[in-house]
């Protein structure tokens, strides 16, 4: 008898395991159809897509023990997926039946006003403010939200209505972000990954009596229009490239334009053999310490050698599993997502790899080598649109159809390739123009952007712009845009490469590469629009705190979480 959790096999479910031991609430697994008796609580903390959730339910034979489950009366908290299978259907997977016991279907945000999926960090807003009991949630705090598809806030409809707990808005839509009545309370958005803040909505269902968690009220009816602004704020990444070094340990590094050895020799004079790899810390030391210092995403880039057989490399997994531990934002892992193959001749899926990433305690994979391939091959396919169509055998396919558009993140590399002002190639439509107050080496050209792989290591024929509308028609579900020619200059982001590629698609987009001082990432936000911007170096050496940069935010008037 006690909490149980219910993982219907897929997601990073392993970040809530983590969550509840730090908060210090004893659980056990749901493993069969006969421990839904057991529990007395339950939780369901569903990561990935409506149909793969459904699917995965039935096949396991506990489809129909969870819909009894919450008919008894038991305490049910849903997490995400978790709460929206509580619905009739969805439109992400139509065939696919919810529970139905709250009388509405799921929908899709409308993308013609903001970037789909709604990613990162946003408020709540109650529809009962002089009710005391708000299960551990605050208004003025943010709490971090990953999803596509959305349950508007009906209103009007007395029967779906009397679910509604608060709403979120995202661009000009409201959607329930908490639903609340009698023994069930779900939630939108990832306690477990909301910080502290989310920290405490499940600290404060888990300590209130059972009786309590069984006994909620119905909400009164509150119409809730859009407001002029939502409570959407940028997101603050760290980034830690890891790999081996020379005595084989797991290291934090940063190159300059991707070199991570040292380049200097004695004096300043070029050496001329490659230096030692850069250390500038552990992975998982800096991952809590970015944690703490209020990075609002943390990403491992894994670059070393052995991320040829990823499912061989423990120690990296390692590190995914010791972070998860001590990090309640997300988590992005990136490097060997791919299909591969292991040395004894074992081969594997890029679904495979990015499964024992997620299982680990990673949120979302990124792929950058593969994700070009996949797209100069679907290429080869016309389509209407001229973007060519995949063959669903991509990484970033598969790993979107089970996980979610929201789990794929493609990374990529560009550089310029410079060309006459008066250039009138297959990229013309895609050129950046020197300003004649800009850059002096700038002045007077033009240049489009290539996309490279391995690293920079490789020119591939294939514009930035090709490569970022190629991947979102494949199912990624966020841009993670570096720049080979700004990589660990301190000259700020490239305005120019970030501006093109977040006005030619409509999912999320990171800005990096650059970035030397709090005023650049003022000026990223406030000039193209991005909801992101990651940095490395000058946080790994403390250069530029993390602090400083939200302060500097917060002065020009962008909204970003500080609590």
């Amino acid at each position: 008898m006690g909490l149980f959790l219910l993982d219907y096999g897929a997601g990073n479910v392993q970040s809530l395991a983590n969550t509840l031991k730090k908060l210090g609430h004893d659980f056990e697994w749901i493993s069969s159809p006969a421990d839904f008796h057991k529990a007395t609580s339950l939780i369901f903390p569903g990561v990935g897509a409506f149909g793969s959730a459904i699917d995965g339910l039935i096949s396991r034979g506990l489809y129909e023990p969870l819909r009894e489950y919450i008919a008894s009366g038991k305490p049910y908290f849903g997490i995400c997926i978790g709460m929206q299978v509580l619905f009739r259907s969805s439109v992400e997977s139509p065939h696919d039946k919810g529970l139905g016991v709250i009388p509405s279907d799921i929908g899709l945000f409308n993308n013609v006003d903001k970037s789909v999926p709604h990613m990162g960090w946003n408020s709540v807003e109650f529809l009962d403010p002089a009710e005391t009991a708000h299960e551990g949630l605050d208004s003025s705090a943010s709490y971090y939200f990953v999803h596509s598809f959305r349950a508007a806030y009906e209103w009007e409809d007395p029967e779906v209505a009397q679910w509604a707990h608060s709403t979120t808005q995202y661009g000009q839509e409201v959607f329930l972000a908490t639903v609340r009545k009698g023994n069930v309370f779900a939630c939108q958005f990832h306690p477990e990954k909301s910080g502290q803040a989310g920290l405490r909505v499940l600290d404060a269902w888990l300590r209130s009596s059972e009786a309590d968690r069984a006994t909620s009220p119905p909400t009164p009816r509150v119409a809730r229009l859009p407001k002029a602004t939502d409570g959407f704020t940028k997101r603050i990444i760290a980034c830690m490239d890891v790999r081996s070094n020379d005595d084989g340990d797991l290291v934090v590094t940063k190159g300059d334009q991707y070199d991570v050895r040292e380049r200097a020799g004695q004096d300043g004079v070029q050496a001329q053999a490659a230096g030692a790899v850069r250390n500038l810390g552990k992975p998982v030391a800096l991952s809590a310490r970015y944690y703490e210092e209020g990075a609002d995403e943390i990403c491992l880039m894994n670059i070393t050698s052995f991320r040829h057989s990823p499912l061989l490399d423990q120690p990296m997994l390692a590190v995914v599993r010791a972070a998860a531990e001590t990090v309640y934002v997300p988590l992005t892992i990136g490097g060997g997502i791919k299909d591969t193959v292991d040395p004894d001749g074992t081969p594997h899926t890029a679904l495979e790899v990015a499964g024992a990433y997620f299982r680990a305690g990673a949120d979302k994979v990124s792929i950058a080598t593969e994700a070009v391939f996949a797209v100069e091959k679907m290429r080869t396919r016309p389509s209407a649109d001229g973007l060519g169509e995949g063959d669903g055998s991509s990484g970033i396919e598969s790993i979107a159809r089970v996980y979610g558009r929201q789990a794929v993140v493609v990374s990529v590399d560009p550089r310029r390739v410079y060309v006459e002002p008066d250039y009138d190639g297959p990229y013309k439509d895609e050129l950046a123009f020197g300003k004649p107050d800009g850059a002096e080496k700038e002045r007077g050209k033009a240049w489009w952007y290539q996309c490279t792989v391995r690293g920079g290591r490789e020119d591939r024929p294939l514009s930035v712009v090709q490569l970022v509308k190629g991947v979102e028609k494949l199912g990624a579900g966020e841009i993670l845009l570096n720049s080979i020619d700004r990589d660990g200059t301190g000259l700020g982001y490239d305005l120019d490469l970030v501006s093109l590629v977040r006005r030619s698609v409509r999912i999320p987009v990171v800005a990096s590469s650059g970035a030397g001082s709090p005023a650049h990432f003022v000026e990223v936000f406030g000039k193209t629009g991005v909801e992101a911007a990651l940095a490395a170096g000058i946080f790994h050496r403390r250069e530029v705190g993390i602090d400083e940069v939200k302060q500097a935010l917060v002065e020009a008037k962008i909204n970003v979480r500080t609590a």
